[in-house]
């Protein structure tokens, strides 16, 4: 399988391409990052933003927030360094752990700001999950359209001009790139984070069992909307340099956030997607389908900083991935699947030329396995009639 000579990344990364060096599409965003962009204009095109915004509406803006390191960061740059006034809003997928909720309070009450927090329809969640882990070979439909998406109808509905979200997607892939303003709006949810599945596609999937309004907070306002009511939507990491090691200590010592172990991630990325006790089960659909996951990703942002040898980077990845997360067995019973049925559904989203092996290494669980909180789970027959709705054509691709 053709690899990054420089950071590692796979041809099965998605939207990578490679140029005549072999170096991949991301790390050449990474080139123009470092070589190309003056910093201290886009600075002050983010401070003639802030001047059109502040004081205009009860909040200046949105900040959505799910206390991993990223949004963390952002919140404290926008209170501490921008002097806004946000509104922060968390879109609850479902899955926070503990250390993330003792995080969250304590950020939110550190830096003195209002927080709303938004926790969807659990009976429709746990079978979007499915059917999206059946069509896409990915369950997080409902928390990729979510994060985005709800933040922008609650900026509509009281009137705030702009949400900030943090680093931009050219960090990780070449969707874009740093050249692009990257606007967070509905030509990008539809490219990059819906999985080309809308709200009303996932309404028909499901048989008509709920309601439209069910599927609002996964549907994305049209462009027309939020230019009429003069809504903006920016990634903070297209005005400031990202650098999530040191932003990782910046929030630690100032707010007193903590990392966490994190299933299949080296212990030096504690700050690494803390905020999900899923993550473990993503990142081994990833490498099942793919050939890689967290840790080649990890590595390669390391590389590119130059950070750590490429010897060092392949032991690591060789160490961490492709083991089977203790945490499979908690998302087989939330979906009401075996874990044959499972390994059936990962044979259909294998992404050539990888050729997927089953790795029998059992991961060590983490620390907080225990307090994870059991949710109703799907019944076995309506898992059954969902998958056998699926198998029989009844979706439209």
């Amino acid at each position: 399988m053709r690899v990054c000579t420089r950071c590692l990344l796979p041809e099965t990364h998605e939207t990578i391409s490679f140029d005549s060096r072999n170096i991949c599409s991301v790390c050449q965003n990474r080139e123009f990052r470092d070589q190309e962009i003056n910093w201290p204009n886009r600075r002050r095109e983010l401070n003639h933003i802030i001047e059109s915004v502040k004081g205009k509406a009860d909040y200046d803006c949105i900040v959505p927030f799910s206390g991993g390191k990223d949004s963390t960061f952002t919140l404290y740059y926008v209170v501490k360094e921008l002097k806004l006034k946000p509104l922060v809003v968390s879109f609850d997928h479902g899955f926070y752990r503990p250390n993330m909720m003792l995080n969250r309070n304590k950020v939110v009450e550190t830096l003195g700001v209002d927080l709303l927090t938004f926790k969807p329809n659990w009976l429709l969640v746990r079978k979007l999950m499915l059917q999206s882990l059946l069509e896409k070979g990915d369950f997080c439909w409902h928390c990729h359209t979510g994060i985005f998406s709800y933040p922008m109808w609650v900026a509509i509905e009281k009137k705030i001009p702009l949400v900030l979200w943090g680093e931009t997607s050219s960090e990780y892939a070449s969707y874009y790139s740093y050249k692009d303003s990257e606007e967070f709006d509905e030509v990008r949810f539809n490219q990059i984070v819906n999985l080309g599945i809308s709200a009303d596609d996932m309404k028909l999937r499901l048989m008509g069992n709920f309601d439209k309004r069910d599927f609002k907070p996964y549907t994305f306002p049209s462009a027309k909307l939020l230019r009429d009511l003069e809504v903006r939507s920016l990634a903070l990491g297209y005005f400031i340099p990202w650098d999530t090691n040191s932003q990782s200590k910046i929030i630690a010592k100032n707010l007193g956030w903590k990392g966490d172990e994190v299933e299949g991630v080296p212990p030096e990325f504690s700050y690494e997607k803390i905020e999900c006790y899923m993550q473990g089960v993503r990142d081994y659909l990833k490498f099942r389908k793919r050939g890689y996951s967290r840790v080649t990703h990890l590595m390669a942002l390391e590389l590119r900083k130059g950070n750590v040898s490429k010897d060092d980077a392949i032991n690591r990845i060789a160490e961490y991935e492709g083991k089977r997360p203790a945490s499979l067995d908690i998302f087989l019973d939330m979906l009401g699947i075996s874990e044959s049925q499972f390994e059936d559904i990962i044979k259909n989203h294998r992404v050539d030329p990888w050729s997927d092996k089953v790795f029998l290494q059992i991961g060590k669980p983490t620390h907080d396995l225990g307090l994870w909180q059991p949710k109703p789970p799907i019944p076995k027959e309506e898992s059954k009639k969902i998958i056998t709705h699926f198998k029989g054509g009844g979706i439209s691709n």
